[in-house]
């Protein structure tokens, strides 16, 4: 599937949609029972795997692995709907665990790898970026791939979707958190045409979203 082809719209019970870049596959799927997005990533010169967030259905999730495995599960933040599948699908595959270090806490399965903004995830030769985000959970990360071949990929887990940042639940300085790492770390350092992989519904770019960041803080969610 090229990327004119990617649409980046999946739904619960329907096939995976595959983003195909030059070094890397991306794989999105969508699980239930609340519409989670769930990233499967594939470097192409190695075939090393790496998932983000094993929310749910830990079957359809690891028939999406596939007799290959994965080497590494990362998950955006503590949030129960984005690590419901996360035990049994280390049990079956010995991946190594990693979580934003502030959220480490809130997830029930351990850890092996607290992350800080700026450290780098290795899935073969491609490399991830996270970025700290705080306001939705005190943890939440954001992977950033910097194609060298093309334009940046950043998944966002539930910091940023189509139309605002994550939800802060009406805390006014939770919220000002998450807008201002949002603004520094993603929408600044990055071009309009970087794709953005949410942790629920559709994707967007961030040149889609930046002429409403005004609208944001004057709403305030």
């Amino acid at each position: 599937m090229s990327e004119k082809q990617y649409t980046g719209k999946v739904t619960v019970g329907g096939p995976a949609q595959v983003h195909e870049l030059e070094a890397l596959m991306i794989s999105k799927v969508a699980v239930g029972p609340m519409n989670n997005n769930a990233y499967l990533l594939r470097c192409r010169y190695t075939g090393e795997q790496l998932l983000i967030d094993a929310a749910n259905e830990a079957h359809t999730l690891l028939a999406l692995v596939g007799d290959d495995g994965i080497q590494s599960v990362v998950t955006t933040h503590q949030h129960g709907d984005h690590w419901q599948a996360l035990a049994e699908v280390v049990a079956a595959t010995g991946a190594r665990t990693y979580a934003g270090r502030e959220d480490t806490g809130g997830i029930p399965v351990p850890t092996d790898v607290p992350v800080d903004d700026g450290d780098v995830i290795r899935v073969g030769r491609v490399e991830l970026t996270a970025r700290h985000l705080v306001g939705h959970t005190p943890g939440s990360i954001a992977l950033v791939y910097d194609d060298p071949h093309g334009h940046p990929h950043v998944f966002t887990g539930d910091c940023l979707f189509p139309g605002g940042v994550g939800n802060t639940q009406g805390d006014a300085e939770r919220f000002a958190s998450l807008i201002a790492d949002v603004e520094s770390r993603i929408f600044e350092p990055l071009p309009d045409e970087t794709w953005v992989y949410p942790g629920h519904g559709h994707d967007t770019t961030l040149g889609e979203e930046r002429p409403h960041l005004r609208e944001w803080h004057e709403r305030g969610w």
